[in-house]
């Protein structure tokens, strides 16, 4: 077989084998030669860089994000979920079981878990799976009862982390937010309510997301707003935590609303042990980087192209 001729039928062979997933028996076939001719052909177009195989690990860019996440906005700990696309209703069912995965590996005996409600929380709660731990205490870090019929899932997020390790849940039967200061201070003095809240202090773990400022979020479908709070915050704010509104540097949007605001505190959120964010997509970029801007969170669990975002706007600034 003449030089360039075995060359055209080495160049043939890699088609048919990386490009057609032909078998090498019918390469064989297909050429003229025998099936070890078209092994040495194969290893041949290989050595000499005619096919050049390129390994593509979304879990070694994860690993590399994680890092840059960690030492950039100082974390204790990052986790970046490869997703196939970035779409809201597919983020949150993959955060939701990394953030289930995550709770699964680190929640141990006394731990007390604050929890939040809505759509991202509801995803992680329900891929929970059963931990055999003892004296775990879950609680509700804000108050879920809503003004309209929309569902803050509060009650089944509470419920599902309650089975998942083996505890009773405690309710915060509260709006989130009420119209006057005065009305806050009452329920606060209720000496049950008040065990509730001093429980969401002491917890250890406090798991959450981030509102986005914008009519069809959850919050915002709910009732607590006069149209002078949702103008205001349309100009402030760029997301919430447990209800709390803060701007672009982490800091709090509106003492008024603020004092209005029934749960934990934001600086709170800084003194505990694991203080975890779930959040990803393109509306909540904005809010996820003034969250980690103000220190509220320790721990990130987001997906690859929201962790790109963030480190992109870290450089800019």
């Amino acid at each position: 077989m003449e030089r360039d001729e075995k060359f055209q039928k080495i160049i043939e062979a890699a088609k048919l084998y990386y490009l057609l997933d032909y078998t090498q028996s019918e390469i064989a076939k297909t050429l003229g030669v025998s099936r070890p001719t078209v092994s040495r052909f194969l290893q041949q177009a290989k050595s000499e860089g005619i096919v050049q195989i390129k390994i593509m690990d979304p879990t070694a860019e994860a690993e590399n994000l994680s890092r840059k996440l960690r030492e950039t906005f100082r974390l204790k700990q990052a986790r970046v979920v490869p997703i196939p696309q970035y779409e809201e209703n597919l983020i949150k069912n993959y955060l939701g079981h990394a953030a289930a995965n995550y709770l699964n590996e680190s929640v141990k005996d006394e731990d007390i878990i604050g929890v939040t409600w809505g759509t991202t929380l509801y995803h992680v709660a329900i891929e929970l799976k059963q931990k055999f731990v003892r004296d775990v205490k879950v609680v509700q870090l804000k108050g879920g009862i809503s003004y309209s019929e929309t569902n803050t899932y509060a009650s089944e997020i509470l419920y599902l982390f309650g089975k998942a390790f083996n505890s009773t849940p405690h309710h915060l039967y509260l709006p989130a937010i009420v119209d006057q200061v005065v009305v806050k201070q009452a329920m606060e003095a209720d000496r049950h309510i008040r065990e509730i809240m001093d429980l969401g202090k002491q917890a250890n773990i406090a798991i959450f997301t981030i509102g986005t400022v914008n009519p069809e979020s959850l919050l915002f479908k709910l009732g607590y707003f006069t149209e002078r709070d949702l103008a205001f915050l349309n100009g402030c704010a760029v997301g919430d935590i447990c209800s709390r509104f803060f701007d672009r540097d982490g800091r709090i949007c509106s003492q008024e609303l603020n004092e209005r605001t029934l749960g934990i505190n934001l600086e709170e959120l800084k003194t505990k042990e694991s203080s975890i964010l779930v959040a990803g997509g393109a509306n909540k970029i904005e809010g996820i980087y003034g969250a980690l801007k103000g220190g509220y969170a320790n721990i990130l669990i987001t997906d690859q192209f929201t962790a790109k975002f963030l480190l992109d706007k870290a450089e800019e600034s």
